[in-house]
């Protein structure tokens, strides 16, 4: 398998970047090669100052890099040799075996990853929109949030598109043998938001293999009331934004006041403390993938560290050996057609 590593994009790259790619290696088969797209100096140059010699690292050279501030279909158009863009251009159907990519991942520009993927990778059949998944940590374990910043303006066939992808993603990558799916709304009354929501309440029930259980609240996400959530992508972004807030904001008080209160408990609770985070941290999930593009295209945190990349990689490892792709195929086909 070939995984290719944005190393240009994020607000710690290329240092983190790398150091999290090279962290990955040993979780790698043999006969799995990382190809590492960047500036081809800067990376050999840091290969060279880590003793770094594996035949499984590849490096590809891209002369320019995309900002994380950067208009995104302006940026791609006009970087054409971008990390960004090479990396997409890589996993596109027109490479030949032994170059292809079979995954991808950047904590780059968000935007940039989404135009470059659809432009070049070509999206699946029958998928009207991508979407980016992201796996939300909750107090009654893991679920799938889609989507969080692909598609700002979603029609309701893009919405019960959303639910039929993050239902297969959910059982082949958490593990979740029949997933309740449900749509973020203002609250949980058939008759509560717009007219577009509840056209994709009435498409989503229609759809063969999907257990959608209707609307869910903000709060009952946490909750755990569904294992899929289905929202536009502002409000996902927003959402997702603030929950990471939050849970650090939590944990930070939480240890100051123990702290405070009774140095040699905090001392005694830091373990748990710890553990705690680490369930609720973004870190542990790596990247978050974009469904429905013809390939595989994992988008990272843009503040993510060398822990991130390091389990981006074996994400995008598992995701291709999971073959969620061909189920999204092949239950979009049995949907009703989606007018462009």
């Amino acid at each position: 398998m070939r995984i290719g590593m944005d190393v240009m994009g994020g607000d710690n790259a290329p240092d983190e970047i790398l150091k999290g790619s090279l962290a990955a290696l040993p979780h790698l088969p043999p006969d799995d090669t990382l190809v590492l797209v960047g500036d081809e100096a800067i990376i050999k140059d840091m290969l060279r100052e880590r003793g770094i010699k594996d035949p499984r690292i590849e490096v590809v050279h891209a002369s320019e890099a995309i900002g994380m501030d950067e208009s995104p279909v302006e940026a791609v158009r006009q970087k054409r040799d971008s990390s960004i863009n090479v990396c997409a251009r890589l996993a596109g159907p027109k490479e030949e075996p032994g170059v292809r990519l079979d995954a991808w991942i950047s904590a780059g520009n968000t935007g940039a990853c989404v135009t470059a993927a659809q432009m070049f990778m070509r999206r699946l059949p029958n998928v009207a929109r991508p979407g980016i998944a992201v796996t939300v940590p909750t107090f009654s374990g893991p679920i799938v949030l889609i989507d969080v910043g692909a598609n700002i303006e979603p029609k309701p066939q893009h919405l019960a598109q959303y639910g039929v992808m993050g239902d297969a993603y959910a059982r082949a990558i958490l593990g979740i043998p029949n997933p309740r799916v449900a749509i973020m709304n203002v609250g949980g009354e058939e008759q509560k938001g717009t007219g577009e929501m509840r056209e994709a309440r009435d498409l989503l029930r229609r759809a063969e293999g999907v257990q959608f259980i209707g609307f869910v609240e903000g709060r009952g996400v946490f909750d755990g009331e569904a294992d899929v959530v289905i929202t536009d992508g502002v409000l996902g972004n927003v959402m997702l934004k603030l929950a990471e807030g939050l849970s650090s904001g939590i944990f930070k008080a939480l240890a100051r006041e123990v702290f405070e209160m009774d140095p040699e408990l905090a001392v005694r609770l830091e373990p748990v403390v710890k553990s705690i985070y680490a369930k609720h941290d973004y870190h542990e999930y790596g990247g978050a993938p974009l469904l429905g593009v013809n390939g595989v295209c994992l988008i990272s945190h843009g503040s993510s560290v060398a822990r991130t990349m390091k389990n981006a990689v074996i994400r995008g490892r598992q995701f291709v050996e999971s073959r969620v792709n061909d189920t999204i195929v092949r239950r979009l086909a049995s949907m009703e057609p989606v007018p462009e």
